[in-house]
């Protein structure tokens, strides 16, 4: 058997095994098929995703049910403005033995696991929310001058509500950057409502079942690298990333007049991640040009802003982005 022949038989197992991810999934966390699909996706990339939604909207079911479906030790934090940064990342205690020596001990903070729910994280200080971004980049604690190294996997699901802002902390942009994508969880539809009233106000719970283990998991992360991306869509991201930045040449007349600052490199590399996500995802074994117009979205939303005027205008990001890229596509068709 080839190497592609190995490849195709790799993939098409993983998506039998996502499809029963999500399955098991939804038994918990009913409806909202796109905020189950970008989780996963942060989680199959190996990258972080900020949850932005209202209280009850089912942020912590979900973190929960996922932790349980993937194989993967959670922990939970709640975000407060006296959050220290030893509350997550751990301290040093001095112990006494029973001969009377004395040394200091390590004791763990709940940022020691595998999949870390940050809830309400614009809560915290600055000095907190940049002890908690710098290990999701580095994936590494320093505590006492020790460096100490979080085994992987290691993912964070921050949730924030975009409405009650007195008393928060907004992240800035360069610590937004480190999200994968940003998931905006939005109120269900009707029937979505109807069955979560009938499945959650019983005698009994539904329950979801282990589906990966860890190894598994990072075998996935792994094998989602190594599939194939077509040069149009290589192109494709790079047109896209490049379209929004107001300075560079080839940016439209909208841009320039809209948008303060544009996405850097590592949004094209979100962007090459999510959308090999989303064709394993749809049972495909290559992204193509719709795979990209779908991510753009999650990928740019939090990695760009818009200048003073179009906000005083009430001009949409998001619709600025969705409208772009659809642009975009039309052209390079076209050409």
């Amino acid at each position: 058997m080839s190497d592609t022949d190995d490849l195709v038989a790799e993939v098409e197992a993983l998506e039998t095994k996502l499809a029963q991810a999500k399955a098991s999934i939804t038994r918990r966390f009913i409806g909202q098929e796109r905020v189950v699909d970008l989780t996963l996706t942060a989680l199959l990339c190996g990258g972080h995703g900020l949850l932005i939604g209202l209280p009850g909207l089912g942020k912590t079911r979900l973190i929960e049910t996922l932790s349980t479906v993937m194989g993967l030790h959670g922990n939970r934090i709640q975000f407060t403005p006296d959050l220290m940064p030893a509350d997550i990342l751990g301290s040093e205690v001095l112990d006494t033995a029973a001969d009377g020596t004395r040394s200091f001990r390590f004791v763990q903070g709940p940022i020691f696991c595998q999949l870390l729910m940050a809830d309400e994280i614009n809560r915290a200080s600055p000095r907190t929310q940049s002890a908690l971004l710098q290990a999701m980049q580095e994936r590494t604690v320093t505590v006492a001058g020790e460096d100490r190294p979080l085994a992987p996997p290691f993912h964070v699901l921050a949730t924030q509500n975009p409405i009650e802002q007195e008393g928060t902390y907004p992240l800035p942009e360069a610590q937004l950057d480190r999200f994968l994508v940003q998931i905006d969880v939005n109120y269900p539809d009707r029937d979505t409502e109807r069955d979560i009233l009938i499945a959650t106000t019983g005698v009994e719970d539904a329950q979801s079942t282990e589906v990966f283990s860890r190894d598994e998991l990072l075998a996935a992360q792994v094998l989602l690298r190594r599939m194939p991306v077509g040069d149009s869509v290589v192109e494709m991201i790079l047109d896209l990333v490049r379209a929004f930045r107001p300075d560079e040449p080839g940016a439209s007349e909208r841009v320039r007049d809209t948008v303060a600052w544009g996405p850097g490199p590592r949004a094209a590399q979100a962007l090459m991640l999510t959308v090999r996500a989303r064709a394993l995802l749809e049972g495909r074994l290559a992204p193509n040009a719709d795979d990209v117009i779908d991510m753009a979205r999650p990928v740019l939303s939090h990695r760009m802003a818009l200048n003073f005027a179009a906000r005083a205008r009430g001009d949409s990001l998001s619709e600025l982005i969705e409208t772009t890229a659809r642009d975009l596509t039309r052209t390079e068709a076209a050409a």
